[in-house]
């Protein structure tokens, strides 16, 4: 288990390339759902591995899930931070994170 302590400085520029796989809120709370169901469900790898030239091709680890991966969110002044809990290992969680806030945020901690 790895907790990760994520940081979005301008949670309105936390979006990915790809504007329908990036966060759609704009709140603390609204953000570490759609995070937490993210790493819980294969809903956003499903979308994601979708729209790549040869769905089949994908390696199954990029759609590993966490069913009991939780995700608290915080506003401080004008930043997010978000404490994840999770199975999910580090590449998988980075490449969720970037198509969900692209390069908008910041990885503070992580503690094992």
């Amino acid at each position: 288990m790895s907790q990760y302590f994520i940081s979005l400085p301008d949670p309105g520029e936390a979006h990915g390339s790809d504007r329908e796989l990036s966060f759609h809120s704009s709140g603390a709370a609204g953000l570490a759902e759609e995070l937490q169901e993210a790493l819980q469900t294969t809903r956003l790898f499903d979308r994601w591995r979708a729209k790549q030239q040869d769905p089949e091709a994908v390696e199954p680890q990029w759609g590993v899930t966490d069913p009991n991966a939780t995700v608290t969110g915080e506003q401080r002044d004008l930043r997010i931070n978000l404490v994840v809990t999770t199975t999910i290992d580090s590449d998988v969680f980075k490449q969720r994170m970037r198509l969900l806030a692209g390069h908008h945020w910041e990885l503070r901690d992580v503690r094992f």
